[in-house]
């Protein structure tokens, strides 16, 4: 597919996807989503890659919602809101794209991540910023609701009380409150922002097995929200048995028996257990 708002690049095992529109500061429009989504389902095809990381070029990350179109930006056939492209349908867009991945995702925070710019890092594994970006959830302030899934991964995310309160302030907050409050995990220099993504990434790619990883990423995020284990224990067990009979844990035993680093055979395409996927 040929993008024409964000670059895809690999390198070894990482797909980078960089959102590039910097003459608008990477402003959000329904065709970004679109190759956005396009972006990490071709990567979660992709055996060889072994994570995602998601970044913006030149100052901004995401500045938020492309509205050059003044008050009809948002109107449902306005410049963010494509027929085609409907993240707020369940499942749909580059959320779905997200949440649904088997590769974890990192999100490498470069500037402004403001509206959708923040929204749109909530569905990731690994948040971090440089220590220049900022935030901010200002749909209140425009008259509008949070979108894109955010007022369910928020709050997963950082808990209800700070969701709320940055929410219903809509106020535009620095790197070191994101990292108070939890939305991101380290604020780095901006020169050392990608490096620091992409040696995270590497971590996973030379140390996990692809099947466990595509599981573990999947179990935590849909168990997150539910009142008790129990649905967990419905899955959780039946998985550890698959995989503790299979060839991904013999590798992963015997590379630390031998003291070096583990070359997992498991594959995402052709060696998930039997159950996977439980939800549908």
């Amino acid at each position: 597919m040929t993008y024409e708002q964000i670059r895809y690049e690999t390198d070894g095992p990482v797909a980078t996807i960089t959102l590039a529109r910097p003459e608008k500061l990477n402003a959000y429009t329904a065709v970004m989503g679109i190759e956005l989504a396009a972006a990490i389902r071709a990567a979660g095809t992709d055996d060889a890659i072994r994570a995602i990381v998601l970044t913006g070029e030149g100052r901004g990350f995401c500045a938020g919602a492309d509205i050059s179109g003044g008050a009809d930006s948002f109107g449902g056939n306005g410049p963010n809101f494509a027929a085609s492209d409907r993240p707020r349908e369940e499942g749909g867009g580059f959320v779905g794209a997200l949440f649904d991945s088997t590769k974890p995702t990192i999100a490498a925070i470069n500037g402004a991540a403001v509206g959708v710019g923040a929204t749109l890092t909530l569905p990731c594994d690994i948040r971090i910023a440089a220590d220049t970006a900022r935030f901010g959830f200002v749909f209140a302030r425009r008259g509008l609701v949070p979108e894109a899934g955010s007022a369910w991964f928020l709050p997963q995310v950082v808990g209800l009380p700070q969701a709320l309160r940055w929410c219903l302030s809509g106020n535009v907050f620095d790197a070191a409150e994101a990292l108070k409050g939890g939305l991101v995990s380290e604020v780095v220099a901006p020169d050392a922002l990608l490096a620091r993504a992409h040696a995270i990434a590497r971590e996973i790619a030379e140390n996990t097995a692809p099947v466990s990883v595509a599981l573990t990423r999947q179990m935590l995020w849909r168990f997150a929200g539910e009142a008790s284990p129990a649905a967990a224990l419905k899955v959780d067990g039946g998985f550890a048995m698959a995989l503790g009979a299979g060839p991904d844990v013999r590798e992963g035993v015997a590379a630390f028996l031998e003291k070096r680093a583990p070359a997992f055979p498991g594959r995402i395409a052709s060696d998930m257990p039997p159950g996977y996927p439980w939800w549908g």
